[in-house]
């Protein structure tokens, strides 16, 4: 996190067993950051929300699309049948932004999503994960800023 940069909350302590604090993000909006070193390969955060089915939450993605203001959906896949949406009852990992070279990857295990740090992550560094939309969905613009970056948060 840079230095002045505003801290606008922090996680709760029983999802995450680091220091994360959520504030202004270089990459978009809003971004989670480290409030202390995070060693490689440990468990940081749960995502939680409210599990939907996969024709629910195609449903939801629509009438978002149909309101014609932009409004941000937080999905995060479970399983073929079950998806979670962070915008309701989300531990704010929802909040972390992608990347194209990211700091985190995810794991589902016996029907969570946990976020887990792929490398050491340094105490005021945003965290992030690859998003890896399906080429077949609607394209976004990716502006990670990685030398990496592939230009969409799409896989290609």
């Amino acid at each position: 996190m840079k230095t002045g940069q505003r801290i606008i909350a922090k996680i709760e302590p029983r999802f995450s067993p680091f220091l994360l604090l959520i504030g202004r993000s270089p990459i978009d909006r809003y971004g989670v950051f480290a409030g202390e070193t995070i060693p490689r390969n440990q468990r940081v955060i749960e995502y939680t929300g409210e599990r939907i089915t996969n024709r629910a939450a195609v449903r939801r993605f629509r009438r978002i699309l149909r309101s014609g203001r932009r409004r941000r959906f937080y999905f995060s896949v479970l399983s073929r049948r079950w998806i979670i949406d962070g915008s309701l009852g989300g531990t704010g990992a929802e909040l972390i932004n992608h990347s194209c070279d990211p700091n985190l990857f995810r794991r589902r295990i016996a029907g969570h999503i946990f976020y887990y740090s792929r490398k050491r992550i340094r105490s005021g560094e945003e965290l992030s994960v690859d998003y890896r939309y399906s080429k077949d969905t609607v394209r976004c613009k990716c502006r990670c800023g990685s030398p990496k970056c592939r230009g969409t948060i799409n896989l290609k």
